[in-house]
């Protein structure tokens, strides 16, 4: 009989998930930071050059139910080690791309790696903490959404210094480093630990359910159509927010906010990675509280309305950078209320899996991308902004009045008792 970890290891093994999870930010969050000088120097046009971001993404997210099977039967170590790697060649062979087959290979490579190492750590997570699921997957996301923060100036400067190749080489070669020397210390629960705590607003399946069953239910595709449009919004910002700022002239003026004195462009990007980071155990630990839908609704909704105040008055740049904060620090929670909510539904033995396969919903989403430059250079910036802010309200809709009942009934329905058989002809005669 295995012996059950010290309530500390869980902490530390959060703590690992976290770091890995802060090396590969940069690969999302630090590529507007790229977009303009490779066009500068290619002329490839945003469009072409944002492509790579889409294909990132989209590997990123779609193989994450293939390494996370690997992760539910081998552990985590060999995976996220695998991820390290990948993760160091992708921004080397950005570093000496000379033509766009050569970008869209190192997203390629890039995307499998940050997935390796995503999926791992979030769907660790949940393992660990299964009375906590939402504090643990925000927390582990907030590496991911916050990770950048710290190099976001040192990148910025060292493109102006030394050009986007240096910066590229550099920084990728000590995230990966960082991310293989880490990944020896991952581990699995030796046993699988029990949820310790029940609430009416966090209705938890007492069945186990393998991914080929998840798929099969209502409940998962709702979670996949919300996650596709709040996920299609945050991505476009996220890719987007350097073109933006230029085109509301806004870039290069100098403001000041929370005590920071920087361009505009600069402090948006460094504000945004700090809110984000913040707000995904936030809302992750509100989730807890209050119920997952009920959070998604109030998270879904402020978004919606940090646009409209984008889209109104983004050209003021105090405005565009407290717009922009405000915003990430509602999009990030998808990354702990969805893996959070499908662990709930699902079980705990297959949630790597099953996460993974709700987060190939980034993936999908990653297409809008592309898109968002094209609308925007044929209708402004007012069209792309008007779908986000209608992809939000929706979703924050759907949260109350469609997945929130519809869980409840599937839930009660997998541990309602099975009707008592019919008595048989011998029986009656008996």
């Amino acid at each position: 009989m295995e012996r059950q970890d010290a309530p500390s290891v869980k902490w530390v093994q959060l703590a690992f998930g976290v770091l890995c999870m802060a090396m590969i930010a940069n690969l999302q969050y630090g590529w507007t930071l790229f977009v303009d000088p490779i066009d500068a120097k290619y002329h490839w046009g945003r469009a072409a050059i944002q492509f790579a971001f889409t294909v990132f993404v989209a590997t990123e997210t779609w193989l994450v139910p293939i390494e996370a099977w690997f992760v539910d039967r081998y552990g985590p170590r060999v995976v996220v080690f695998v991820g390290g790697v990948l993760i160091a060649s992708a921004w080397t062979i950005d570093a000496y791309a000379s033509s766009l087959p050569l970008l869209y290979l190192a997203a390629v490579v890039g995307g499998v790696g940050a997935g390796c190492v995503y999926g791992t750590c979030v769907g660790n997570a949940l393992k660990w903490f299964p009375d906590k699921r939402g504090l643990a997957a925000g927390v582990t996301a907030a590496g991911f959404g916050a990770g950048a923060a710290l190099t976001v100036v040192p990148i910025a400067k060292m493109i102006a210094a030394g050009g986007y190749e240096s910066a590229f080489l550099t920084f990728g070669l000590i995230q990966g480093g960082v991310v293989m020397a880490v990944s020896f210390f991952l581990r699995k629960p030796s046993v699988a630990i029990p949820v310790k705590r029940k609430s009416v607003r966090l209705p938890q399946s007492k069945v186990d359910r393998a991914p080929s069953e998840a798929i099969r239910t209502p409940v998962f595709w709702v979670m996949y159509a919300m996650f596709v449009m709040v996920a299609s919004g945050g991505l476009m910002a996220a890719a987007q927010i350097a073109p933006i700022a230029h085109d509301f002239k806004v870039a290069d003026v100098p403001v000041s906010m929370f005590g920071l004195q920087m361009a505009a462009l600069t402090l948006a990007i460094s504000l945004d990675r700090i809110f984000d980071g913040f707000g995904r155990p936030l809302f992750g630990y509100i989730s807890d509280n209050i119920g997952r839908e009920n959070t998604m609704f109030m998270a879904f909704s402020i978004a919606a309305l940090a646009v409209v105040t984008l889209l109104s008055y983004g050209h003021n740049p105090v405005i565009f950078v407290f717009a922009t904060a405000c915003y990430f620090a509602v999009f990030g929670e998808i990354y702990s209320l969805f893996p959070a909510t499908c662990g709930d539904t699902f079980g705990s033995k297959f949630a790597t899996t099953n996460a993974g396969l709700l987060y190939t919903a980034k993936g999908t989403a990653a297409f809008l991308v592309p898109i968002a430059s094209i609308i925007s250079a044929a209708y402004g910036w007012t069209a792309v902004f008007a779908i986000v802010i209608g992809l939000n309200a929706t979703a924050a809709l759907l949260a109350l009045f469609v997945l929130k009942p519809l869980r409840l009934s599937y839930l009660m329905a997998s541990v309602a008792p099975a009707p008592a058989p019919l008595p048989t002809e011998n029986a009656r005669l008996v």
